[in-house]
C-alpha cells in the first residue's frame, strides 16, 4: 500500500509539475503579449506626440509669418499716416495764410468802400477816389509787397518732424 500511495503521489507530482510548467509558459506567453502590447502602445503614443509636435511647429511658422505681415502692415500705414498728418499740417499753414490774406483784402475792399465820397477828411471825391486809388495801388505795388503777393506758400512735409 505504501508503494501504491507513493505511485499516485509520483505520478501527481508530475502532473502538478507538468501543470506548472504550463501555467508557467502561459504565464511567459502573456508576459510576452503584454510586453509587445505596451511597446506597440508606447509606439502610437510616440507617433501621436510627434504628430502633435509637428503640428503645433507649422502652427508656430504660421503665426509667425502672420505676425511678419501684420508688423508690416501696421509699418505701412503709420508710414501713410505720418504722410496724410504732414500734408494735413502744410495744408492748415496754407489755410492759416490764405485766410491772413483774405482778412487782409476785406479790410482794403472795406477801407475802399467805406472810404467813399467824403473820406471823413475833407477832400472831394475826385480827391478821395484818387486817394483811394493810390493806397490801393501802392499798398500792392511797393516792392515791398511783391514778395508776398507773388509768392507761392511754401510749407513741405519734411518740415515737420514727430
Amino acid at each position: 500500500m505504501a508503494s501504491a500511495s507513493g505511485n499516485s503521489s509520483g505520478s501527481t507530482r508530475l502532473q502538478n509539475s507538468g501543470s506548472e510548467e504550463d501555467l508557467q509558459v502561459l504565464m511567459d506567453l502573456r508576459k510576452r503579449k503584454r510586453m509587445q502590447s505596451n511597446r506597440e502602445s508606447a509606439r502610437r503614443s510616440r507617433m501621436r506626440k510627434q504628430q502633435h509636435l509637428d503640428e503645433l511647429m507649422a502652427q508656430v511658422t504660421q503665426l509667425r509669418k502672420d505676425n511678419a505681415q501684420i508688423l508690416s502692415n501696421i509699418n505701412t500705414t503709420s508710414q501713410l499716416y505720418m504722410n496724410v498728418d504732414a500734408e494735413n499740417s502744410v495744408l492748415r499753414a496754407q489755410m492759416a495764410e490764405l485766410t491772413q490774406r483774405l482778412q487782409s483784402l476785406e479790410e482794403i475792399a472795406n477801407f475802399i468802400n467805406t472810404g467813399g465820397s467824403n473820406g471823413g477828411f475833407g477832400e472831394t471825391e475826385e480827391e478821395a477816389f484818387q486817394i483811394q486809388t493810390n493806397v490801393a495801388a501802392n499798398s500792392f505795388m511797393s516792392p515791398m509787397n511783391f514778395q508776398y503777393v507773388n509768392q507761392p506758400i511754401m510749407a513741405a512735409a519734411d518740415i515737420f518732424h514727430y
